[in-house]
């Protein structure tokens, strides 16, 4: 198989959360993705559940010769090597790591949705990406991470 560009959102609100981040791209280069560009760290608001410590977000750019369904496989595998407890939806974790694009592929299966459904709503999303790839096209919404980054802005 040949190697795809995948992007994937990097969070973490507790314990270190810088350390869980690095660590998270260290252990996606180890399980077989290339890394080609990583943003600056973020910290921002919770989303979805609020009663939580802020965040720290990061966007990584890689290559990959994993399958969608490998990929998402070998991330739960990080999350778990680095202290993630399964707990509700969108409550607190030592490392969450989201694949937000694979190539420009559109899968839609339970337990893996890419794009990731909410990219266009998450400026905690957005504004990493938009460092490193601010002229990337959604190939759902047909629009760049710039332009979804500035109507979300708006909102």
């Amino acid at each position: 198989m040949q190697r795809v560009k995948v992007y994937l959102g990097i969070g973490s609100n507790i314990g270190d959360r810088k350390r869980n981040c690095l660590e998270a791209v260290e252990a996606l280069k180890k399980a077989g993705v290339l890394i080609r560009r990583v943003s600056s760290l973020y910290e921002t608001e919770p989303w979805g559940y609020e009663k939580q410590p802020r965040f720290l977000n990061m966007a990584v750019e890689g290559e990959t010769e994993l399958s969608p369904l490998s990929l998402l496989k070998k991330i739960k595998e990080i999350e778990q090597n680095l202290g993630r407890q399964e707990s509700f939806r969108w409550g607190p974790r030592e490392v969450d790591i989201d694949i937000l694009f694979y190539d420009s592929l559109v899968v839609n299966e339970p337990g893996l949705k890419i794009p990731h459904p909410y990219i266009h709503k998450r400026e905690f999303v957005l504004r990493p990406l938009k460092e490193i790839a601010p002229e990337l096209v959604h190939p759902v919404l047909g629009e760049t991470i710039i332009e979804l980054f500035e109507q979300l802005k708006r909102e």
